[in-house]
């Protein structure tokens, strides 16, 4: 059965597809700059990689220029070979604890929850209805990035604010990446022999947007996202868990309006603001080692709100089995892992430099004595939307 993994952006179409249940990518790819001049499609396919410059007014010619690749480059005959599509979308609100088949009524709810993730819903609705316009065989899946962390209790997701805030608007802690974190929590018990409810797990999503999560048992327990992207730990360009006061102070100094203060925290903040060189990490280590202090301090910030946050979920779930890098940074900043590693040195945790010493593969990367293993795990997102399309489309 071949399934598409759809994730469309304001202007970015990424897809999949793949065999399923076999798992094997046919083709993948991303439509760029949709609604540009300089708009472009890159595919890689049978080990090749193919891009072409396009013209591509909006989603719906996106939609069509990919299935029209697909046919070409013979990866299907026909387009009715797929039969099942899933969407990424960021925000379900407290409606969706897991993925579901989408309806008029699903469309709507995600409509309704907009408010909480407007620069991403709208753009996953977009891809939702292009898709279902060329296919319209196809009854889609949607994948939300909240879902898996609607396990949360109370005393988790709730601010220390005034609960009408909650009840009125959905004030509360939803947490993301949820997709991730479950792709490599349920990856990481599979290598090493165990049911996902026997083990207990820490998933850092570390990107230019960075989560951690603390899975027990195979559910998520906490996460260090809140309300929006915006809470948690340091990450590219945004701030982090700061002083709500902050905002205010900064307003009225600067003499800003609020909404361009959080624009600050969202995209001048995190590795950008402290280093004032770059929101790349590759970019900081290199500033780093040539004794750059500002690049280097905005890397151990970072580090030490990650071990903050282990060492809270830690305590949260009584123990730790394993702790998994993964995404962007996970997966490639070996210098990273290791002051990481090095600061959770009191939890017994051991990371030997020698496994340690590669990127972006799936490998145990602690000493055989850690007494928490070190995982560095590719995460695998489309993968998870393919098997939720495959489980509802049964």
């Amino acid at each position: 059965m071949k399934i598409m993994a759809v994730n469309a952006g304001s202007s970015s179409l990424k897809f999949q597809l793949l065999e399923m249940p076999s798992e094997k990518v046919l083709i993948s790819g991303i439509v760029e700059r949709i609604g540009m001049e300089n708009s472009a499609i890159k595919i890689k396919t049978n080990g090749k990689k193919i891009e072409e410059l396009v013209s591509v007014k909006d989603h719906s010619v996106g939609v069509q220029l990919v299935l029209e690749k697909l046919i070409e480059l013979k990866v299907v005959s026909t387009i009715k070979e797929i039969e099942g599509v899933g969407h990424r979308v960021v925000h379900g609100g407290e409606m969706f604890s897991d993925s579901v088949v989408i309806t008029d009524e699903v469309i709507k709810a995600i409509e309704d929850v907009s408010d909480l993730a407007p620069l991403h819903n709208p753009a996953n609705l977009t891809g939702i209805k292009a898709v279902q316009s060329a296919l319209p065989h196809i009854q889609g899946v949607a994948v939300f990035d909240t879902a898996f962390h609607q396990t949360m209790k109370e005393e988790e997701y709730l601010y220390g604010v005034p609960y009408d805030w909650y009840e009125k608007y959905g004030v509360r802690k939803y947490g993301f990446h949820g997709t991730s974190h479950k792709y490599v929590s349920l990856k990481v018990a599979e290598i090493m022999g165990k049911k996902p409810e026997d083990i207990n797990v820490i998933v850092l999503h570390l990107g230019n947007g960075a989560s951690l999560c603390a899975v027990k048992g195979g559910v998520s327990v906490d996460t260090s996202m809140g309300f929006t992207p915006l809470a948690g730990i340091l990450m590219g360009t945004r701030s982090g868990d700061i002083d709500p006061a902050i905002v205010e102070f900064i307003s009225e100094k600067e003499n800003k309006t609020v909404k361009e203060v959080v624009s600050d925290l969202n995209k001048k903040s995190g590795y950008i603001g402290i280093s004032r060189i770059s929101s790349d990490s590759r970019d900081l280590w290199t500033a780093a080692h040539a004794g750059d202090k500002q690049s280097l301090l905005a890397v151990k910030k970072q580090v030490k709100m990650i071990c903050d946050y282990i060492a809270a979920y830690y305590v949260t779930m009584g123990s730790v089995d394993a702790i998994c890098f993964t995404a962007g940074v996970g997966e490639n900043a070996i210098f990273t892992r290791q002051l990481i590693a090095k600061r959770l040195a009191p939890l017994g945790v051991k990371i030997d430099e020698e496994r340690n010493f590669v990127r972006g593969i799936e490998r145990l990367i602690s000493t055989d004595d850690s007494k928490i293993k070190l995982y560095l795990l590719p995460t695998n997102e489309e993968v998870m939307i393919a098997r939720d399309t495959l489980r509802l489309s049964k």
